[in-house]
């Protein structure tokens, strides 16, 4: 089972070279087993130039290495933290990627503006509020996680599989590592399109609720139709 794992997080981490999200070292993905006893991420600075499945790394949920002779990425903390408290994702993906990051670093939501966001993303995307001095200087990658947590505490993680911690970059998440990957593709792309947005509109409309709820709950609600249905003839 934790082999699996190891090939699928291997490859969520190629997977963001391959698709722009990461400059240098500047991210890491994870999954959780079946049994949610164990994690396994990327190890701490390895260039994704030499990344094989060796530099995978497992952790049981208090951050502790259980299996790889290297250190884990330095945000493990945040990753088992949010892992805890989210039940039902599978995957964790952290990236620095230019447009997301802008808006983290602006300290602003990612808008909802039109029905490419709207497939991905029921509402816009929040951002965290600023980590206090304390909270960096103590446990800072655990308090990370926390004011992730907090910022969730009336929004549904399935709904909405990402947030912006301020000043920092985002967070996303899914029910496996590749599509926890796949949603940061996502949020790339519509934050990309929310800041060209903005270069011609000053104040730009939200996309209507009723636009809103028709794209997310025709691919993501329980009578979804968007797509095939699984093991369906061709």
């Amino acid at each position: 089972m934790l082999e699996q794992l190891k090939e699928e997080v291997c490859q969520a981490n190629l997977d963001l070279v391959k698709h722009g999200l990461v400059t240098l070292t500047w991210g890491n993905a994870s999954g959780i087993s079946e049994d949610r006893e164990h994690v396994v991420i990327k190890a701490s600075g390895v260039s994704y130039d030499e990344l094989q499945q060796k530099h995978m790394v497992v952790v049981d949920l208090e951050g502790n290495v259980i299996e790889g002779s290297l250190r884990p990425s330095s945000d493990t903390p945040t990753h088992v933290l949010l892992y805890r408290n989210f039940k039902t994702i599978g995957g964790i993906t952290h990236t620095h990627s230019r447009y997301a990051t802008i808006f983290a670093q602006a300290r602003q939501d990612i808008p909802c503006l039109g029905t490419t966001h709207a497939d991905h993303f029921y509402g816009s995307v929040p951002v965290t509020r600023p980590l206090t001095e304390e909270e960096v200087n103590d446990a800072y990658e655990v308090n990370t996680g926390q004011v992730i947590v907090e910022r969730f505490a009336e929004l549904d993680p399935v709904a909405m599989p990402a947030v912006l911690v301020a000043g920092h970059a985002p967070f996303v998440w899914g029910p496996t590592p590749g599509k926890s990957v796949d949603n940061a593709i996502a949020l790339e792309a519509v934050a990309e399109m929310a800041l060209g947005v903005r270069q011609l509109v000053t104040d730009p409309l939200p996309l209507e609720a009723y636009v809103l709820d028709k794209h997310f709950l025709r691919k993501h609600g329980p009578d979804a139709y968007y797509g095939q249905v699984p093991d369906s003839d061709p």
